[in-house]
């Protein structure tokens, strides 16, 4: 039992340091060469792209304060298209075709969602500077 107690921390700590480099190695295979290595739209493609990329780190700022947890992940999985101008924005369809996770869409009622969607806006939520304030599913 002891042993238990002393490896459950590690085991716990282990699953989420797995899940921090989930959505920051998804960041760097799909978002860097737009978005550049911290997301402030910098990347070494961004200068070709018809409509300069966003900083990703200013997303909550740009909201004052308040994290969109659905939009953002209606812009990756290219859901929602009606927020232009975002013509040069692919549709990441790999991130839709892997384990399923619940997440609770605000109102009570949980949803199943790919895990990897759910990564990677949680890592571009760490990347905002400043930090959110407020949070709306």
């Amino acid at each position: 039992m002891n042993r238990f107690v002393l490896f459950f921390p590690l085991l716990v700590l282990g699953s989420s340091l797995g899940a921090e480099s989930t959505g920051q190695d998804l960041f760097a295979e799909n978002c860097v060469l737009c978005h550049g290595t911290v997301g402030r739209g910098d990347g070494p493609k961004a200068g070709e792209l018809g409509t300069p990329p966003p900083d990703l780190t200013k997303i909550a700022e740009r909201r004052d304060g308040v994290w969109p947890m659905l939009e953002i992940m209606s812009i990756i999985d290219g859901y929602s298209r009606n927020t232009l101008p975002r013509e040069d924005m692919p549709v990441f369809e790999n991130f839709l075709d892997n384990d399923m996770v619940e997440f609770d869409t605000g109102n009570g009622v949980e949803v199943l969602v790919p895990s990897k969607l759910v990564e990677i806006v949680n890592y571009l939520e760490d990347l905002q500077d400043p930090a959110p304030e407020r949070y709306v599913p």
